[in-house]
């Protein structure tokens, strides 16, 4: 039985308290104010960084302020490394509630610049990373009918951003990759969300003045990951942000509009556009099939459920 929902001197709940969280990349940055701030509300945390004297530093850290932590080095794309992580976990704490998935670098470049190489390390390192860490504790997180996997994407995913087509292609795909898992995961209990921080690490340095990245502090993106992690969390959420300020983004569908199968159906939707984009009825799908259920729904299939 797990000790949660006890308070804490302030009042506040300590949800996490007996829960084991894995936060990859902790060894400094977001990863680290992750790793810090899941301890201080009773996780016991496993930080995992590909630089071992990182992962060590920040794991002592979590020890000296009385928390528990298991420091591993190991890259996210490294399986067997990744597996033998997984191994110490369960042997040194018996379970595996929350997976951070947030190891990350960047490639930046104009497409127009970018090599293939970049694009590739880019995607191997975000998207197949996320991927092989989330395969690896899956299973158990089915077994003990419970599991919170949280995939770091990215504003440059949700909406695009110069010279990032690579780091934005991962960060969309992580997405994708979100919707399907919650959707695999919801009867074992376990739920899947992204979070799109905008924090000032070693990756932003460069991009935004000191005052904006004073206030960007990592520290006040961390917070999220109570919401996204504790018992009451949701499923297929996707949590903007930074700078104190939360907001979710989601993928939307709109009402759309019908066009007639006939040898000028290019030039309808073209007539239509106005109504096939507007925003007024957009829904939130549940399902990709959705848009194949109004699709059918709307050539005239009075029961689109039926095959």
């Amino acid at each position: 039985m797990h000790e949660c929902c006890v308070r804490n001197d302030m009042g506040y709940r300590m949800s996490l308290t007996g829960r084991v969280a894995i936060v990859t990349g902790a060894g400094a940055g977001l990863g680290r104010a992750h790793a810090l701030y899941l301890a201080g509300q009773g996780a016991k945390v496993v930080v995992s960084d590909l630089a071992a004297e990182a992962a060590n530093r920040v794991a002592a850290e979590i020890l000296a302020a009385g928390g528990q932590a298991l420091a591993c080095a190991a890259s996210v794309t490294d399986e067997p490394a990744v597996a033998a992580m997984i191994k110490r976990t369960m042997e040194k704490w018996g379970r595996i509630d929350i997976l951070v998935n947030n190891a990350g670098v960047l490639r930046d470049k104009s497409f127009a610049k970018m090599s293939l190489d970049d694009f590739r390390f880019v995607l191997e390192v975000h998207l197949i990373g996320s991927v092989i860490c989330t395969k690896a504790v899956w299973e158990i997180m089915r077994g003990q009918r419970h599991g919170r996997v949280i995939l770091t994407t990215s504003s440059s995913g949700l909406y695009g951003n110069f010279g990032q087509a690579n780091y934005g292609a991962a960060k969309m795909a992580l997405v994708g990759l979100m919707q399907t898992l919650a959707i695999e995961g919801e009867k074992y209990g376990i739920r899947v969300n992204c979070l799109a921080p905008s924090a000032a690490t070693q990756m932003t340095q460069g991009l935004l003045s000191e005052t904006s990245l004073k206030m960007l502090d990592p520290r006040l993106v961390s917070p999220g990951l109570l919401a996204l992690a504790g018992d009451d969390a949701p499923s297929r959420a996707i949590l903007c942000a930074g700078a104190g300020h939360f907001a979710c983004a989601n993928i939307t569908l709109s009402r759309g509009h019908y066009v007639e199968d006939t040898q000028d159906a290019g030039h309808q939707v073209i007539a239509s556009w106005k109504e096939i984009s507007d925003r007024t009825d957009i829904t939130v799908p549940d399902y990709g099939f959705v848009q194949v259920e109004r699709e059918l729904a709307d050539a005239g299939l009075t029961d689109p459920n039926v095959p």
